[in-house]
């Protein structure tokens, strides 16, 4: 007893033959008979037609012609193959059940295709070929394959690469998306502060200065006059540090008389303790911003301590742009909105641990959808994307009426409006702002 192979099994192990395959099949096959029936041929010729049997020759002629026609045939519906189909691995099985289509489809198929070979001189071949190729169902059934409800598979060994897959899905990304994320901010090191290099000797200007003191000689440096008590504006030295002479360092006589006396506060006048933080910062600086210019040259500004960088501030999180809402809708009259990973097919499950949201069964009327034949689901940029699993009659974009064939593993990003292709059944794409 044989066990012929179920629906199902039989759309998972055989895919659709591909047509150059089935044209190698087709030549190999014919070449092989039309040997044949030449040596028929020239055997009746000299043994028959030559010696004057005429009518035995011809009856010759045609036997061999219906002989080799007829084991095509038995072969094609016992077996489900021919030399030319064994010799490139297809098989001739029915597009129901998978099994052979036995001897008395398989003659009507050899004789639609016998008919449309010689008496049309190829023509009627080649129109079969078109509508292989039109096939709305995309099994790639011509019109004698309908005739007869059969269908070519492949029936070769899938190689070990291909069986060998792992459990989980392939990671979908998306890079555009990684392209526009902005890296994250680096926290800026504080630079540690730089020791005050020795301050350099202050070279003395081009103008005649006042001659300094010789060193051996303490100081005596000169005391300003006190400042009147009437007038709004005195020297701010009272308030300003005391300063060392910028040539040479100050002996310790002069560290001692460096301090002048402090007035009393009651000598000083309101408009004088508001803009006394004003003109000392100017006396720091440098020369007063009114008034006579000094004759000698300006005093030396301690080096002020270098400031410890601010830390950085933390980048405000911004907030994260709303994400679309995807909805699809399927001829089926099945509409819903995507969230998660969702699986389409005949009865779709998923692998082992894989997150499954959704499982949407179809149904098919001429079995051209596989039993998981492809997943979608929203990416966390918020792209849709589509993927075929690797089905036997594959899955179709068609996107502003352009139709495209998915490859097989491989992700693609879908658009509103898109529509999908699972077989004989189609998905339509709406996005929600």
């Amino acid at each position: 007893m044989t066990d012929h192979p179920t629906p199902d099994a039989a759309d998972a192990a055989f895919p659709a033959a591909e047509l150059d395959r089935r044209f190698y099949a087709f030549t190999l096959d014919r070449l092989l008979g039309w040997t044949v029936i030449a040596a028929g041929v020239a055997g009746a010729v000299m043994l028959l037609l030559e010696p004057g049997h005429t009518i035995g020759g011809i009856a010759v002629i045609v036997g061999v012609v219906l002989v080799v026609g007829l084991v095509h045939a038995v072969l094609l519906g016992l077996r489900g193959t021919s030399p030319g189909k064994a010799a490139v691995g297809l098989r001739v099985v029915d597009v129901e059940t998978g099994a052979p289509i036995g001897v008395g489809r398989a003659l009507l198929r050899t004789v639609v295709l016998g008919v449309g070979t010689l008496p049309t001189f190829g023509f009627g071949v080649a129109a079969l070929a078109w509508t292989a190729v039109m096939d709305p169902g995309g099994r790639r059934r011509g019109w004698h394959d309908r005739r007869a409800r059969s269908v070519v598979v492949d029936v070769r060994p899938l190689p070990a690469a291909e069986i060998a897959e792992e459990p989980a899905p392939r990671a979908i990304v998306n890079l555009t998306a990684m392209r526009l994320v902005p890296p994250p901010p680096e926290p800026e090191r504080p630079e540690p502060p730089a020791r005050p290099a020795p301050r350099p000797p202050v070279a003395a200007p081009s103008t005649p200065a006042p001659p300094t003191p010789a060193p051996p000689a303490p100081p005596t440096p000169a005391r300003p006059a006190p400042p009147a008590p009437t007038l709004p504006t005195p020297a701010p030295n009272p308030v300003a540090p005391p300063v060392p002479p910028v040539p040479e360092p100050a002996p310790e006589p002069a560290r001692e008389i460096a301090p002048e006396p402090v007035p009393e506060p009651v000598e000083v006048s309101a408009l004088e303790a508001r803009t006394a933080p004003t003109r000392t910062r100017r006396r720091q600086l440098g020369y007063p911003l009114v008034g006579t210019p000094p004759t000698g040259p300006p005093p030396a500004v301690p080096p002020a301590a270098p400031a410890s960088p601010a830390p950085a501030a933390p980048p405000t999180p911004s907030a994260p742009p709303p994400q679309p809402r995807w909805r699809v809708a399927f001829d089926t009259g099945e509409a819903f909105e995507v969230s998660g990973l969702t699986l389409v097919g005949r009865r779709p499950e998923g692998r082992p641990g894989e997150p499954v949201h959704r499982l949407v069964p179809l149904a098919s009327e001429d079995q051209s959808l596989s039993k998981t034949h492809a997943q979608f689901q929203v990416v966390p940029d918020g792209a849709l994307v589509v993927m075929d699993r690797g089905s036997t009659n594959g899955s179709v974009l068609i996107r502003r009426g352009v139709p495209r064939h998915l490859s097989g593993n491989k992700p693609a990003t879908l658009l509103a409006g898109d529509q999908v292709r699972f077989g004989d059944r189609t998905m339509t794409v709406a996005r929600d702002d």
